[in-house]
């Protein structure tokens, strides 16, 4: 058992670096059996730091130093020393010329953080402290330099080699070798550099920019995957123009490059100029990604893009500023996805991750503000809160300040800190300078953890025609915060009358109401406010935090007939797909236990008739009401859930629906079947995710017209999306023999192609029927199944845990011990991916005592794991003592 405890890294500690780096000039000679890598640094006291006589302290994590030398001067062992992760110098000048010559073997760095080899590419990851793994450097965001690098390779081995920047030199060298210089005009961070060398092939488009620059646009991949790089390439041009458009943000340098690359932690990463990119965010064909891959992947590249101004040009001043990058980004490339597809969609999709996952990290041991106040590994922090509450946040702002302010802050933000380090209190500063805002109280959504909960209660005064709306906020404590400040919270709403008209909302006793508005944006303050509309001449139906206008919890008692109403009449369509999840939620909620199906909700039944009869309504808002709550945002809203109950319940829900709506499911299937070429327009998407939706509805009924058309789908589909909506439905069926010969077809059509097989071993993972734990098992020994891959062990192991809920919470504990060993073996090769993988044993607390024991049990063998790494040390400790 582990004894002595990480270092915690307070932000209330925070200093400026002792040492400021100007430029930096590295060479890297790379060989089959490692790296040696020459760093020569321009350093110099910092005249704002007080300790003005420190020693020189730069990181280091598994590095052979080879020399060291200050001005020239070789250094000997008793001038320096190697201690705790760092190279200690104890004089130096005030300026002066480091130079420092370190070994490196990448084919050996299986923690794919710093720099190692991935299907025999060079290439790295230093976001957040992988820099300090390739040599020794103050690794820390606010130390910002000019980057010069030289990579020097074989060339039959590595004919491209890329770095930050613009390439000024190349040419041939000795014994079949080669070289390109790569040159970094602005100032980043250590994070920001990156290397990549290889056998690559290269996509080359341009792009001219708004003030008229050509500007070179590359992909690189392997060469089996030549093909597949036209989407990633179309929506990084579309990603220029709309960053142009939207924000005034032109790119800078004369080439930017994305290079995929099979193993990789995370899903991209926005280097200066050379993006790498998980596979996977990457390559897509109609023939190998299905629509939600295509468009996860138009987000990422315009994600990543967006970073070169929101995270390079402004970077962060440290580690807890992390979501000033990273929540502003997200924001960004949600607006972008909205912009180019379908608004309501876009927002379903990212509430629902918020409320499934982020309430969860929040109600959770791990729970931090979007700020932390505090950390042991930094990995650990690249969370949901980060990254979506975060965005959550910035849409706030966004909100209050309107699309106006909102850009003429953005803008300020931008000019005030180029190419500086800054913090998340900068970023609300320039909103309130361009706006005239106090948005003083706004910033504890930076400081706050928790998600915060508004009861809401109205009442009807029908004598004087005034509605009465009371909504009242609190904040549930989280580990380390209690006797939380209210928070300013913006608070969208509409009030329906009995045709579904929208009402007028009159603050003042005779006000004009055809001048009122028929949504306003509440402003909440104070722990309760209420709030009067006058003129009001009817009991109205209220349409509580339009578009999602908060990330809080609302508590309001809608009955069925309203919820109803809701689902058919409100015109903001997220309250409507709201609507009927709450609907569907109440249903479920009240027949766990039951086992008679006549006692199901007829008006849930009859929601959704009419939802499939109706054509006229945004078939893309349809597919997604399609879709009830899924197990995980069930076992989320219940008190010491019963998941095999939830399950039971929820399968019972579904297939009473199905039975019941054969004939329109049926009719729905045929009326969005064909449609010709396909084509990746919100139309063409959003009819094949309505057919795959009631496909997979029939399935449920055990019918054979259902099995019947899944399987002439699978065998005639012309695109992923139809072939995998095919096989999803028939692994969720109880047609095991169907089921057993469509996955084996699959994969002997698929095998040669890594993100489809990532996409086989998923769909099975993520199943009951298909994903118990010797079908797990069988997947872990797959031969394509290879554990130095993180999207193979996130397709098999994180998706079993995550998503697949009924067979990881078996009561005898099976599953909790199944993850517990996985996360165990990978602490030894990769903790990042240990220290994520072990997120769902973390919520032993929110269960009843017999899952709870079980799960604090395969923490606790986890915890006393001789060598735990500090990533995995960090997660384990705080849910068993938080």
């Amino acid at each position: 058992m582990r004894t002595n405890q990480p270092k915690t890294i307070h932000l209330s500690e925070y200093k400026v670096p002792a040492y400021l780096v100007d430029t930096v000039d590295l060479r890297f000679e790379l060989f089959d059996e490692g790296a040696r890598v020459h760093s020569t640094l321009s350093v110099r006291r910092n005249p704002e730091s007080a300790e003005g006589s420190a020693p020189l302290a730069l990181d280091g994590d598994s590095l052979k130093l080879e020399r060291v030398a200050v001005n020239g001067d070789d250094l000997a062992v008793g001038d320096y020393e190697e201690t705790g992760g760092q190279l200690i110098i104890a004089k130096v000048p005030a300026q002066f010329e480091l130079a420092i010559v370190t070994w490196v073997e990448p084919q050996n760095n299986t923690r794919l953080e710093g720099l190692y080899k991935s299907s025999g590419m060079f290439c790295t990851q230093c976001e957040a402290e992988g820099f300090r793994c390739i040599t020794y450097f103050p690794d820390r965001p606010d130390v910002m330099a000019r980057y010069r690098t030289r990579i020097e390779a074989d060339k039959s081995a590595c004919p491209v080699l890329l770095s930050n920047g613009n390439d000024v030199e190349k040419g041939d060298l000795d014994n079949g070798r080669h070289f390109v210089t790569w040159e970094d005009p602005f100032p980043k961070p250590s994070y920001l550099f990156a290397l990549v060398a290889g056998d690559l092939v290269e996509k080359q488009d341009t792009f001219k920019t708004c003030s008229g620059r050509d500007i070179d646009l590359r992909i690189y991949v392997e060469p089996r995957n030549a093909t597949k790089c036209d989407h990633a390439m179309d929506s990084l041009k579309l990603a220029m123009r709309w960053d142009e458009d939207t924000y005034g943000r032109e790119y800078d340098l004369d080439i930017f490059m994305i290079v995929a690359v099979d193993d990789f932690n995370m899903g991209a990463m926005e280097n200066k100029g050379l993006n790498i990119f998980n596979s996977s965010c990457v390559l897509a064909t109609q023939q190998t990604a299905t629509d939600l891959a295509f468009q996860r992947i138009e987000s990422i590249v315009a994600h990543e893009y967006f970073h070169n101004w929101s995270g390079n040009r402004v970077t962060c001043r440290d580690w807890f500023q992390l979501s000033l990058k990273e929540g502003f980004t997200v924001f960004r490339d949600s607006t972008f996805s909205a912009d180019v597809g379908s608004p309501t969609v876009k927002r379903i999709e990212n509430v629902t991750l918020l409320r499934t996952a982020q309430f969860a990290e929040d109600a959770g041991p791990m729970a931090h503000p979007v700020r932390p106040a505090s950390y042991m590994e930094i990995t650990n922090f690249y969370t949901l809160t980060i990254y979506e509450k975060g965005a959550e946040v910035v849409r706030m702002i966004h909100t209050l300040l309107g699309p106006d302010l909102f850009r003429k802050g953005s803008d300020l933000y931008f000019e005030r800190h180029d190419g500086q380090a800054v913090t998340t209190d900068d970023f609300v500063k320039a909103m309130e300078d361009a706006s005239g805002r106090d948005l003083t109280q706004f910033r504890l959504w930076y400081e706050q953890a928790g998600t915060p909960v508004l009861k809401v209660s109205d009442a009807y005064d029908a004598e004087q025609n005034i509605y009465r709306l009371t909504i009242q906020q609190s904040i549930p404590d989280t580990p380390g915060q209690t006797d939380k400040k209210p928070q300013h919270i913006p608070f969208a709403l509409g009030l329906l009358g009995a045709n579904g008209e929208a009402l007028p909302l009159c603050f003042e006793p005779g006000q004009d109401a055809r001048n009122a508005p028929t949504e306003r944006v509440l402003e909440l303050t104070e722990a309760s406010h209420t709030f009067e509309f006058h003129g009001v001449a009817q009991a109205p139906v209220p349409s509580l935090l339009r578009h999602f206008s908060a990330p809080v919890r609302v508590a309001y008692p809608w009955t069925r007939e309203q919820l109803v109403f809701l689902m058919s009449h409100d015109p903001d369509g997220f309250n409507r797909w709201d609507a009927g999840q709450r609907l569907a939620v109440d249903v479920i909620q009240s027949q766990v236990g039951s086992s008679d199906a006549t006692d199901i909700e007829p008006r849930l039944v009859e929601a959704y008739r009419a939802l499939l009869n109706d054509t006229g309504v945004d078939q893309a808002l349809v597919a997604k009401m399609l879709q009830l709550p899924s197990e995980a945002y069930l076992i989320e809203l219940a008190d010491s859930p019963d998941v095999a109950a939830i399950h039971r319940t929820r399968e019972q829900v579904l297939h009473h629906l199905a039975t019941s709506l054969r004939e329109e499911l049926v009719a729905c299937y045929h009326r969005n079947s064909g449609g010709g070429t396909y084509e990746l327009t919100s139309e063409s998407i959003a009819r094949r995710s309505l057919k795959n939706n009631a496909l997979a509805w029939l399935l449920m009924t055990n019918d054979e017209t259902g099995r019947d058309l899944a399987l002439a789908q699978l065998r005639d589909a012309d695109n992923m999306t139809d072939r995998m909506g095919a096989l999803r439905a028939l692994v969720n069926s109880d047609y095991a023999a169907e089921r057993s010969q469509a996955l084996a077809d699959f994969y002997d059509q698929f095998q040669d192609d890594p993100q489809v097989v990532e996409q086989w071993f998923s769909v099975q993972s993520s199943s009951d029927r298909a994903g118990q734990l010797p079908q797990i098992h069988a997947l872990l020994t797959h031969p394509a199944f290879d554990w130095k891959n993180p999207n193979k062990i996130r397709s098999v192991v994180g998706v079993f845990a995550g998503q697949n809920l009924a067979a990881f919470h078996n009561p005898d504990g099976s599953g909790y011990a199944f993850l517990a060993d996985q996360v165990y073996r990978l602490d030894d090769s990769n903790p990042q991916i240990a220290a994520r993988l072990v997120s769902p044993l973390t919520r032993w607390k929110k269960f009843a005592p017999a899952y709870s024991s079980l799960m604090r049990t395969a923490l606790e063998r986890i915890r006393d794991k001789p060598g735990l790494s500090d990533d995995l040390y960090e997660v384990v400790y705080k849910s068993l003592e938080g």
